[in-house]
């Protein structure tokens, strides 16, 4: 009896178990698949992440290298036509146009022949013929200037000016076969006469060997002001200097962007 009842209560259980399954197997909680999916990534997820990687852009520095090892490289003749473009469009800038005109009163004419590094200031007077070769150089205006930064207040005390000065080499000709030369250093504020000697027309001095005179410096004071009045006269003067200081300055301009052009044009020829 006791085995009857228990084999009965066992079918029971199972057809119960048979026909209405544990519900967790039929509905499973919506942590059950996010623990699941973090633990184990699906076939999906897996081949997406490959996906995107291979559609990802290039990096830039990718990019970078592939454009460089694209790009030639320039010849050493290449990149000096490149630099030199570069400082001729720097010199154009920076060029003034030269003023033509002569300022009121100024006797000479002055006659620049491109390419030429001094300009000569041309006259008559007393039927003679004045010529004066003016120099200018402008590695000494930038030393002057660095001076004025470090020694300002002291010119300032002094009543220095900071302008360059200006060598002339004057020759006054009568037409003798002989002229007078006098070395001058023009400043803007005064002449100094550093030297003078007599020249014959071929440009040698008077002699070979001949006496020269004394240091100008050594001569009497009195024949040394006579000297300066003499040049005074024939319009050499420290009035000079403003105008040939600006024309020297827009010289070396022109002549500055005139020997890029013939550099540049020799390179790339």
């Amino acid at each position: 009896m006791v085995r009857s009842t228990t084999a009965l209560l066992l079918r029971r259980i199972l057809r119960h178990s048979v026909s209405n399954p544990p519900t967790l197997l039929r509905h499973h909680h919506p942590l059950f698949y996010s623990s699941l999916a973090a633990s184990q990534p699906s076939s999906f997820v897996r081949s997406r992440a490959v996906s995107q990687a291979l559609e990802r852009p290039h990096s830039l520095s990718s990019l970078r290298f592939a454009s460089a090892k694209a790009k030639p490289k320039l010849s050493a003749e290449e990149n000096l036509s490149k630099v030199l473009d570069s400082e001729i469009d720097c010199a154009q800038q920076e060029s003034v146009v030269q003023q033509d005109e002569l300022p009121d009163g100024f006797p000479f004419q002055v006659v620049d022949n491109p390419g030429d590094q001094a300009i000569t200031l041309v006259r008559k007077f007393a039927g003679e013929g004045i010529q004066v070769s003016v120099f200018m150089e402008l590695d000494d205006v930038d030393d002057m200037n660095e001076e004025d930064e470090d020694d300002g207040d002291d010119d300032r005390e002094d009543g220095g000016s900071s302008m360059p000065k200006i060598s002339l080499i004057a020759k006054i000709d009568k037409g003798e076969g002989r002229s007078l030369e006098f070395c001058c250093e023009l400043a803007a504020d005064r002449l100094h006469i550093e030297s003078m000697l007599m020249k014959r027309d071929d440009g040698s001095s008077d002699e070979g060997n001949a006496y020269e005179g004394p240091e100008f410096s050594d001569l009497d004071e009195n024949l040394q002001k006579a000297f300066y009045k003499y040049l005074e006269e024939r319009g050499i003067t420290s009035s000079l200097h403003g105008y040939l200081h600006d024309y020297m300055i827009q010289k070396e301009d022109r002549e500055y962007l005139t020997w890029l052009k013939n550099i540049k044009n020799f390179i790339d020829n």
